[in-house]
């Protein structure tokens, strides 16, 4: 109606411009703290890859010269705290964990106490992903983000919703109660290897505003990366499969 497109060739850059569009709002860089470490919570339900995200993650960030810590704040399963253990490990940095069934708040605290003391530039926390009640786990992940805001009044900088991008509309059930219990700033999208699974990402962003902030696009830890609407739209409009 409004005259934009013209001819039938037209419609599929339109439609490309229109769809990098949507997924560039709010912004696709992680946001950084003004002076001190940068805070991120990273949240999402157990099987989503959510530990492997910050493993992976750590690696992106060393790439870029920056010092991280970890916390390893999913205290309710051993299984997390020592997977996070072997991802530092491989990373070559320091965690910060307590026994199971410990306080997440109290591990999340020291995690950021001690970024502020050995002056890291990042500290990444893993939160639960699931507790007895869907309530009980966001008022958790609340508490979390007060006790870090005791030891950086600005932080968490980043609250980090990690998504199977395999898993389609219940996906974006995720991302709805997440966002609508904590102050959800991006999303982490795994397991995307092609664009045949990148509809999770239009959805969100056009149902809940949230940026796609980073992607999976493999099993290697190399296979995190930042998410780019413009070539993610051009891929999708290409037909071409291969994000990875």
């Amino acid at each position: 109606k409004a005259g934009t497109v013209k001819k039938s060739e037209e419609i599929a850059p339109f439609l490309q411009r229109r769809v990098a569009e949507r997924l560039a709002t709010g912004g696709n860089e992680l946001r950084r703290a003004t002076a001190g470490p940068t805070v991120i919570l990273v949240c999402g339900v157990n099987g989503s890859g959510k530990t492997t995200s910050i493993g992976k993650l750590t690696k992106f960030l060393k790439q870029g010269g920056k010092s991280v810590i970890l916390g390893a704040a999913d205290t309710f399963r051993a299984a997390a705290v020592e997977q996070l253990a072997i991802w530092s490990q491989r990373n070559g940095v320091e965690i910060v964990k307590q026994a199971q069934g410990s306080d997440p708040a109290a591990v999340a605290f020291d995690a950021v106490s001690a970024a502020v003391a050995r002056k890291a530039d990042y500290v990444v926390i893993d939160t639960a992903g699931r507790l007895h009640t869907q309530q009980n786990l966001m008022q958790e992940l609340e508490k979390i983000r007060r006790v870090a805001k005791k030891a950086i009044p600005d932080a968490p900088h980043e609250t980090l919703l990690v998504i199977d991008a395999t898993t389609g509309q219940n996906g974006l059930q995720q991302a709805r109660l997440f966002a609508g219990a904590v102050p959800v700033t991006g999303i982490v999208l795994t397991k995307l290897d092609g664009t045949a699974k990148g509809g999770i990402a239009v959805a969100i962003a056009h149902e809940l505003g949230l940026p796609i902030k980073l992607i999976g696009v493999g099993e290697s830890i190399e296979d995190l990366r930042p998410f780019v609407a413009e070539d993610f739209a051009r891929a999708l409009f290409a037909g071409d499969d291969r994000l990875g």
